[in-house]
């Protein structure tokens, strides 16, 4: 797996779980945190990559091997 180092570790794991499909609520649940703060990860995960969609965020997801295609 490459880590670019952009992200924070939690990051990266918001990014593994939403890239796999799961909902806001399902990463929240996983992770023990709220909605909200999964948002926020989200929020600075499309900023930090300059992403523009999920789909953008599954397409990174898989080239940097946090995710199997």
């Amino acid at each position: 797996r490459q880590d670019t180092g952009i992200l924070t570790n939690r990051e990266n794991e918001v990014v593994q779980l939403l890239a796999e499909g799961k909902s806001n609520k399902e990463v929240a649940s996983i992770l023990f945190i709220t909605d909200r703060t999964v948002e926020g990860h989200r929020r600075e995960i499309m900023r930090k990559l300059d992403l523009g969609s999920i789909a953008d965020l599954v397409r990174y997801a898989v080239r940097n091997g946090i995710i199997q295609p």
